[in-house]
């Protein structure tokens, strides 16, 4: 497993929480967001998933990955 922390733009709320782990958890990545720290914390398979992924899912449900 590839574990990577990612500053993410707009995250505001318990929705944007549940918008992006649930969106990570579809893909077969876990995702822990922190929103006082503007972070998502990412574990996924590095054999199954590639990180331009995970940001794009991240960024399809409207948040900016920077």
């Amino acid at each position: 497993m590839k574990n990577v922390i990612l500053n993410v733009e707009g995250m505001s709320c318990g929705h944007c929480v549940n918008s992006i782990e649930g969106a990570l958890a579809t893909i077969g990545a876990s995702g822990k967001v922190d929103l006082s720290g503007g972070t998502v914390a990412v574990a996924y398979d590095e054999s199954k998933l590639t990180l331009e992924a995970v940001k794009e899912t991240i960024e399809e449900q409207g948040y900016e990955v920077e």
